[in-house]
């Protein structure tokens, strides 16, 4: 044995070759603070042990190395001084890989991502599985390769190559990756760890010239200055078309490129680790590190939900087959648990195939299934006019028009059809699961699971527990909610439950400045350029449906009058009385056709100024955000603080993936904390004339007088 660590172990495995493997304790391999320290110690031993002529890395699990480890960033970057000199070292530990006297070997299965891909940039050969996947996805947590990706990857595939997958993040096949140059040789998992010592024999025995491979990474990028200035160019005028603005870090890996590649290794090295220091310092950095965070927090309460299930579901059955209900039974069939879809016409079921089709041609198309995979997924959807399919299911998902009366009867029909075990939920968006509830004789195995529009794009379900909802219920509904590639949330019931409770109040605010008479269409432009919200607060309406967003604030003037009073002279209110519903009919605040390309329009309608009387009051892009976030942000802590959620992160996590919350401020609670509370309650103080919804909560004063953070602990 030449090392023995917690995570590393070193040996000769065959005449003069050594393998590095990474054998971590827990599930996956990662670069930890310990196991950066253990592999430098390793690498240490390596290169003064004598009768050594080569060596492959490797992994004892089935994935290679995930990354750096995330936990740890937020107390790394805590501190600037610490965190230059923690990247400092920590990318040096790669340069003793790459300067082993003898040439290195790295075996890919699994994910090779991050700080794993850089592992194997600093090796003289890859060789991968048919199962690996690697990338350098760090631009997504707001940072860019920090262990020398930056310097290596263009020396390895060229620089035009290598700014797409490092701007861009994302992740290549083993395939993929040989085309490019990155990967030496594909092969089946059970011959890599052979393949690997093949490799690193051919080169011992001069088959393979490692040291003419290992140069280039030493040295300056070899492209000539015109190629490099055109590469950089291009670079730079799709990250400012994709990424825009509010997301540095894809600009800051062109820079760090740019600044290193007409030096030697140290000082590309240098300009990487100066641009990755700047990027730690960043609120889209400290938000898109949030999100990672609150996303596995998420996950781990999901996983464990699941766990505690004591019922599987094996199949399942959608009520309603329009669009939504098509939706559903796609994405259950889609991975894997078959459905009944039931409807009493037949036309509507008709629709409901029609969307599952029309959403697996699509992936057909762009190649991401082929027409088997297609078949199966439609042959495990059956739809059906009788009641009696769908009495042996374990689940039943009602998904009929959003009405409390014809829900009601819907459901206390079939829970005289199903089995005594099945659990039924309600896919509603606003209306009370306690209220739904009445109509059954047990409503223990009653919850709510509201999917969102488009369901098998949006990866968030509210899991709503009724009074009576028995624990048992929820962790199964939690369980299908996973199993069907779904963030699931556990809320609990109130108007609106937590998502369309905390949207209303944003239309509102909105809504009242359309009101005074701002142009709707001034304030979309803010909302999407200034804020980063994929659609502005109108064009969301027209989207979500004006008499959809008109029938929700019946909903919650009911259970909010004093905060949420619906007002029949609103902007929404008169749109929806002229019938104007949004996309649906091809007019609302806009209107919606085709232009001479064929191509979808949206123009702002002329006619909806005069009916709305706007006078094009010019409000500042501040007052507009102020006017709109404060009273979604008011909403969310009230939310919290009366328990319909359980934490700031799955709030967080809820808007980001239900709403489109923009990733780079990562989600209300954080942008709360950006802006900082006592900031916050002084914007807000401001506008508390306008009514309840601006004013916040004692609670919020609290933690601001505190100086206490709603992610602690």
């Amino acid at each position: 044995m030449i090392y023995q660590g917690d995570s590393i172990r070193v040996e000769f495995v065959s005449d003069g070759i050594a393998e590095l493997q990474f054998a971590a304790a827990g599930s996956v391999n990662k670069f930890d603070q310990k196991t950066l320290e253990e592999f430098s110690q390793a690498l240490a031993k390596l290169a003064e042990t004598k009768d050594l002529s080569g060596v492959i890395v490797t992994s004892s699990k089935p994935t290679f190395i995930v990354g750096a480890d995330i936990t740890e960033f937020q107390t790394l970057f805590a501190d600037v001084e610490h965190t230059k000199q923690w990247v400092h070292k920590a990318s040096r530990v790669f340069d003793q890989l790459e300067d082993l006297p003898v040439p290195t070997v790295a075996a890919v299965t699994g994910f090779a991502l991050g700080g794993g891909c850089e592992a194997t940039l600093a090796c003289d050969y890859r060789v991968a599985d048919t199962t690996a996947t690697i990338g350098l996805p760090e631009v997504k947590l707001g940072l860019i390769p920090g262990f020398g990706g930056t310097m290596r990857l263009p020396r390895i595939i060229g620089p035009d190559n290598a700014l797409e997958w490092i701007t861009t993040g994302k992740n290549n096949s083993a395939v993929d990756a040989q085309k490019v140059g990155l990967v030496d040789a594909v092969v089946a998992p059970e011959k890599l760890r052979d393949a690997a010592l093949d490799m690193v024999q051919q080169a011992i025995d001069g088959d393979l010239d490692w040291r003419a491979k290992r140069q280039p990474k030493l040295d300056p990028l070899q492209a000539n200055d015109t190629e490099l200035t055109m590469t950089m160019v291009t670079a730079k005028g799709m990250v400012a078309a994709k990424a825009g603005k509010h997301y540095p870090a894809p600009h800051a890996a062109i820079k760090a490129i740019e600044d290193g590649a007409r030096s030697h290794r140290e000082e590309a090295l240098n300009a990487e680790n100066e641009a990755f220091v700047g990027l730690t310092q960043t609120d889209a950095c400290h938000a898109q590190v949030g999100i990672f965070m609150a996303d596995q927090f998420v996950k781990g309460k999901a996983k464990k939900a699941a766990k505690q299930a004591s019922k599987e579901i094996k199949t399942a059955a959608v009520l309603g087959a329009g669009i939504m209900g098509g939706g559903i039974a796609y994405q259950s069939a889609y991975k894997g648990v078959p459905v009944v879809m039931k409807d009493i016409r037949q036309e509507a079921l008709d629709q409901g195939m029609g969307e599952a089709s029309k959403i697996l041609g699509k992936m057909v198309e762009r190649g991401k299934i082929d027409h088997k995979k297609m078949a199966k997924v439609l042959s495990s959807i059956t739809p059906t006019l009788l009641d009696d399919a769908v009495k042996n299911v374990d689940i039943v998902v009602e998904a009929v028009v959003e009405n409390p009366d014809v829900k009601g009867k819907v459901l206390a029909q079939m829970e005289d059809v199903v089995a005594d075990d099945a659990i039924i939920v309600s896919n509603t968006s606003t209306i009370s699961i306690d209220r739904l509830a009445k109509n059954l004789k047990d409503p223990s195995r009653f919850c709510g699971m509201h999917f969102f529009n488009p369901v098998h794009k949006m990866p968030l379900v509210e899991v709503i527990r009724g009074e009576k909802t028995s624990d048992e219920t929820v962790a199964a509904v939690v369980a299908y909610a996973s199993r069907m590639g779904k963030t699931a949330i556990v809320v609990n019931d109130c108007p609106g439950f937590l998502v369309n409770r905390v949207l209303f109040p944003y239309l509102a605010g909105f809504a009242g400045m359309v009101d005074e008479g701002a142009d709707f269409a001034a304030i979309d432009k803010v909302m999407e350029r200034q804020f980063g919200w994929p659609m502005g607060p109108a064009y969301l309406s027209d989207v979500v449906g004006i008499d959809t967003a008109d029938h929700c604030t019946e909903v919650m003037a009911d259970g909010f009058p004093s905060r949420m009073p619906r007002d029949t002279n609103s902007a929404i209110a008169k749109l929806a009385a002229a019938e104007r519903y949004g996309q649906k009919n091809g007019k609302g605040f806009y209107n919606y056709g085709v232009d001479k390309k064929g191509r979808p329009s949206k123009e702002k309608a002329p006619e909806v100024y005069e009916m709305l009387d706007i006078t094009g009051k010019e409000f500042s892009a501040d007052e507009i955000i102020h006017r709109t976030m404060v009273p979604m942000v008011n909403e969310c802590v009230r939310c919290l603080e009366e328990g319909i959620v359980s934490s700031a992160a799955e709030c967080d996590i809820s808007l980001l993936y239900g709403l489109g919350f923009p990733p780079f401020r990562g989600g209300p609670f954080r942008y709360l904390e950006t802006l900082g509370l006592a900031k916050f309650i002084e914007i807000a103080d401001k506008y508390a004339h306008l009514g309840e919804m601006y004013q916040v909560t004692d609670g919020l004063r609290e933690m601001a007088k505190a100086n206490k953070s709603y992610f602690a602990g």
